[in-house]
């Protein structure tokens, strides 16, 4: 039984709504899916019903968006948390307008090379999800100037380009901690993407394991071979979780819904390890 354990939907910098992201694991023939938008579970209620419509199994997470010291984007999932942890909603508060203002700051930027205006840019979102560098990527299509999001990404939009802007995100380690307490189970995302630009160094995977890090994404298509082989490792010397996933964006990437999944074994070790009171809502999987 096959489980996709990375996804977004329109909540976040996905293309399509909750529920759709459901039916197209169901249209996949996968036994479950996790729904992790970017600093947001806004978009659980709706994937529920679609997984009880479907009678696929659904994973209630997020991808808690974390900066290191030296300016490196981390990614940690997290599952089964409690959504309304105080601490936890307070920092993806303060994160989310940081990136709201970024956003801004850089469509300004863009705007003196391309025709692109803020208003272009909200037009690329849902009402609930957090203006970022995915819709500026998508007005930046429509505009002519890219064919895809990922070629934004790859060119206008890369860090490093004169119109990239940081911004504040918590360190990783104060994010696996706000997971743990807020009862849910952190996972590294795609740790080894280089093809995303540097990744972080291997003491940074020690300071996240002591702060209680529960596993390690590893089948993920940005991970590079030897990555993959080191996290393997590191996996299995410290007893960590491994996960596979697709980080499916919907359209505008080329991430196929199940490319990499993962096992029920692993994904009930998931959810053995969460103490909100969260479970998978496996719908008879």
């Amino acid at each position: 039984m096959a489980f996709d354990m990375h996804t977004h939907s329109n909540f976040s910098d996905g293309t399509t709504s909750p529920a759709d992201v459901v039916h197209a694991a169901a249209r996949a023939g996968l036994a479950g899916v996790a729904l992790t938008d970017h600093d947001t579970t806004a978009g659980w209620e709706p994937a529920e019903e679609a997984a009880a419509e479907h009678q696929i199994a659904l994973i209630r997470g997020m991808e808690l968006s974390t900066v290191s010291r030296d300016g490196i984007a981390v990614h940690v999932l997290s599952y089964l948390h409690d959504p309304t942890d105080m601490d936890l909603l307070a920092e993806i508060a303060k994160s989310r307008n940081a990136r709201y203002q970024r956003a801004k700051r850089m469509a300004k930027l863009l705007s003196e090379d391309f025709p692109i205006t803020w208003e272009l840019v909200k037009q690329q979102t849902t009402v609930e999800s957090t203006i970022g560098r995915p819709h500026l990527a998508d007005a930046l299509v429509q505009v002519g100037a890219v064919p895809n999001r990922s070629a934004a990404f790859d060119t206008i939009l890369r860090g490093g380009s004169k119109y990239y802007v940081p911004h504040y995100a918590p360190d990783p380690v104060l994010g696996v901690e706000l997971i743990r307490n807020a009862g849910g189970v952190p996972i590294f995302a795609h740790p080894k993407a280089k093809v995303r630009g540097r990744t972080v160094s291997n003491r940074l995977f020690y300071d996240m394991l002591d702060a209680g890090l529960a596993g390690v994404e590893v089948y993920h298509r940005d991970n590079s071979g030897s990555g993959k082989e080191w996290l393997l490792g590191f996996a299995q010397q410290h007893d960590l979780l491994v996960t596979g996933s697709s980080d499916y964006h919907g359209a505008g990437k080329p991430n196929r819904l199940g490319e990499h999944v993962t096992s029920r074994e692993t994904v009930e070790a998931i959810e053995a390890k969460a103490t909100s009171g969260y479970k998978v809502l496996w719908n008879g999987n």
